[in-house]
């Protein structure tokens, strides 16, 4: 060893839980504002790891390298893949900090830390997105429309509060978790514990949707006629053959579109108006 690295000032302290719970709130709620096109997220997580790498890195060279480590390009979800991510870069840099003070051979090296985010980032963000933003929040929104239908002002609060107060949690769950199982941090996403949830949400996402679809689109035909003196009402016909047929067609209509054309929100919109005003205009609807 050297001399240098021998002086106990400079060695690394200890990184807590707590440590990595306060990297991944300063990450949570800094993560969109100094977003760039350059580093993209890059710069919320540096601030998010700043604290914890001042309490490894006591040399200034060493933490400005670290820092630098920190800034390249990064992007990724919230919760899943921030959260996973902010304490599995808590654990890898502790163990840098480790090797670079006992002078060993530098085993996690740059390249090392910042493939293993790359890999990372996508492939979270991807399920992060798809069961918080897709499922999740669409889950908190349904059991609030029936409140803000009867007036209730929860009906508007309770969809924020809670899908904010589950992002926190999740979050720190999984930086906890990133950080406990270091570079094994992807073996949490391939336990079968964390697929059941991540299936269970799904199915109960796609079942809240059906509720919300069921309750609250609501389209109806006003068809009738008379055939051989009999008046035919289309819309009692409907509804002996299953109650509810037109919303479905509505929602499966749109659903459609959306697989074929992806998520045009705005084009969907004003296709369908356009298309339910003809109906309309021609008595169908």
């Amino acid at each position: 060893m050297t001399e240098h690295n021998l002086d106990p000032k400079l060695a690394p302290e200890e990184i807590t839980i707590k440590d990595v719970s306060k990297a991944y709130l300063r990450w949570h709620f800094a993560n969109e504002i100094p977003h760039s096109f350059e580093r993209y997220l890059a710069p919320s997580l540096l601030w998010a790891l700043m604290p914890i790498l001042r309490k490894l890195y006591k040399d200034d060279d060493r933490l400005r390298a670290a820092y630098e480590r920190q800034l390249l390009f990064f992007n990724t979800q919230l919760t899943w893949g921030g959260g996973v991510i902010t304490g599995l870069m808590s654990s890898m840099e502790q163990e840098r900090a480790r090797q670079e003070y006992n002078d060993e051979e530098i085993t996690m090296s740059d390249d090392l830390m910042y493939n293993t985010k790359a890999g990372l980032m996508g492939a979270l963000a991807g399920i992060g997105d798809s069961i918080d933003s897709g499922t999740v929040q669409y889950i908190f929104i349904a059991i609030a429309v029936p409140w803000a239908q009867n007036g209730n002002p929860m009906g508007a609060l309770f969809p924020f509060i809670g899908f904010a107060l589950y992002q926190v949690l999740i979050g720190l769950f999984f930086a906890r978790q990133g950080f406990t199982m270091g570079r094994n941090a992807t073996g949490l996403m391939q336990s079968s514990g964390v697929k059941n949830i991540i299936e269970l949400l799904s199915i109960l996402g796609m079942f809240m949707m059906g509720v919300l679809a069921g309750n609250y689109v609501k389209v109806s035909s006003s068809l009738a006629f008379d055939i051989s003196g009999r008046p035919f009402v289309l819309q009692e016909t409907l509804d002996t053959i299953m109650p509810g047929l037109l919303p479905l067609a509505v929602v499966l209509g749109v659903y459609y579109y959306y697989t074929k054309k992806g998520l045009k929100v705005t084009r969907a919109l004003v296709g369908l108006t356009i298309v339910l005003a003809v109906l309309a205009g021609v008595g169908i609807l």
